[in-house]
């Protein structure tokens, strides 16, 4: 969502970069630049003079050292100015000191993706801190909300309170909590009603309900595409009934990320976690320092790490990874990786992450990015018989026109995947051939037909 403002700051210190020094004139033209992409970008108006105000102290009069350009001198000031402005580095996490059970107060307007948002945190303190959590939904205004949260804490595999037709809002927070206390739970999150819009209704029943449950987090839950009213949401819950923490969704959508560079400064309260799709698992930390790096292009290398961390299944990959070693990889195997690498989220979005990828991006254009081929790739290997996949080798031409039709995709389709597989063979068992000490001897030339060290049978003829 922030790939305009990031062209548009990566081209001011590109600019930067070719001048030997930086001279008053040259820094006032950047932040000219800097402040009309801000603005673009729907970031609140006192957000950008306090931003520019303190990229503009930092840059002028920056001398150049040795080791250093005034585009990497200034992508260091703009970097800062984007992490304070986030609010400051490092993840705020969930409070949950308080004598269980703690309650977490969810808040927010209709359509933001507030209950979506509690069955993802329930999921997240069951998983990955343990705790025992309850859902409870005081939402009597949309029809089958509590059925909604009901399903959601299923598929979450966490309680939800019993539903009791007839009850108000504040008698459900009471049983929540009673029932918290009595069957031992840790966590009880309660997900309040929301409105299309704000009025007194709305926020003198939140107030209601944290007068009478006395939340250690009440967390307002914002839509990121909805821009600037996202965040005079956020100031106005914020004076109504105190926000501890904002939660962000849709943060994978194309809005121009104003919202989230301005939330911190307007309300006061963090950014503690982001949704960023309609999968319970879609639920990350806001770390400030990573999306400012983002931003600039430098790349989130710790977030990708810890993506794969989470997503990727070990003991699949070192399967994987033994058998391609081996030369024994086949296509059932191919598949296996192709899920894998579809666990991580788009391609373009795994990009993202990589330094330096952002303008790469623009070159190649999403068309590209996608993974249509993944899925062609799956429908096509899908179609075939297990012998078929055990030894494509037997794959001929009425076999090939069998699986085309069976997987809804030409013969041509067939042949350009049984030959990616084959050059991905014949890789590997050169790769088994040498050995380590042969490749890092003769270098990744030696895995190219033809190439130094002609590694192969005799007379250099290529393996496979």
């Amino acid at each position: 969502m922030f790939e305009s403002l990031s062209g548009r700051l990566s081209g001011v210190i590109d600019g930067l970069g070719k001048r030997g020094a930086l001279s008053e004139a040259d820094v006032a033209e950047a932040m000219r630049e800097v402040r009309l992409a801000m603005l673009d970008a729907d970031v609140a108006l006192p957000v950008v003079k306090d931003f520019v105000n303190k990229v503009r102290e930092g840059a002028v009069g920056h001398e150049v050292l040795d080791s250093i350009s005034p585009g990497q001198a200034v992508a260091k000031i703009v970097n800062d100015a984007l992490i304070d402005a986030l609010g400051g580095a490092g993840a705020v996490p969930l409070n949950l000191n308080a004598v269980p059970p703690a309650p977490i107060l969810m808040v927010g307007l209709q359509g933001s993706g507030k209950t979506t948002t509690s069955g993802k945190i329930a999921l997240r303190l069951s998983t990955r801190e343990k705790k025992k959590v309850l859902l409870a939904s005081l939402d009597t205004q949309r029809p089958a909300a509590q059925l909604q949260l009901q399903q959601l804490a299923e598929r979450a595999g966490v309680m939800s309170l019993p539903i009791v037709a007839g009850q108000a809002p504040l008698e459900i927070a009471a049983r929540a909590m009673d029932t918290g206390r009595r069957e031992g739970f840790d966590v009880v999150i309660l997900d309040t009603a929301g409105r299309l819009s704000i009025d007194e209704a709305l926020m003198e029943e939140v107030r209601q309900i944290r007068a009478a449950t006395s939340p250690v987090e009440t967390l307002l839950v914002v839509d990121a595409m909805t821009g600037q009213d996202a965040v005079n949401t956020a100031k106005i819950f914020n004076e109504a009934v105190g926000v501890t923490g904002v939660v962000m969704t849709r943060m994978d959508g194309d809005a121009r990320g104003g919202a989230a560079l301005s939330m911190r400064a307007i309300t006061g309260a963090p950014i503690k976690l982001t949704g960023s799709g309609e999968k319970l698992d879609a639920l990350e930390e806001f770390h400030p320092e990573r999306v400012a790096g983002r931003i600039l292009g430098l790349g989130d290398i710790a977030g990708l790490v810890e993506k794969a961390a989470d997503t990727l299944d070990h003991e699949e990959g070192e399967r994987l990874a033994k058998k391609m070693m081996a030369g024994k990889f086949d296509l059932d195997d191919y598949v296996s990786q192709i899920k894998q690498i579809k666990k991580m989220g788009s391609i373009s979005g795994i990009l993202g992450m990589l330094p330096g990828m952002g303008k790469l991006k623009d070159a190649i254009g999403d068309k590209d990015l996608d993974t249509t081929i993944f899925k062609r790739h799956e429908a096509i290997i899908s179609s075939m018989t297990k012998a078929e996949r055990k030894t494509p080798d037997i794959i001929k031409a009425s076999r090939k026109k069998r699986i085309a039709a069976g997987s809804g995709t030409t013969v041509q389709d067939v042949n350009k995947l049984l030959k990616q597989f084959d050059d991905m063979s014949t890789m590997m068992k050169r790769i088994n051939k040498l050995g380590m000490k042969g490749l890092m001897r003769q270098g990744l030339s030696a895995l190219m037909p033809g190439g130094a060290g002609r590694p192969g049978g005799p007379g250099g003829r290529p393996f496979g």
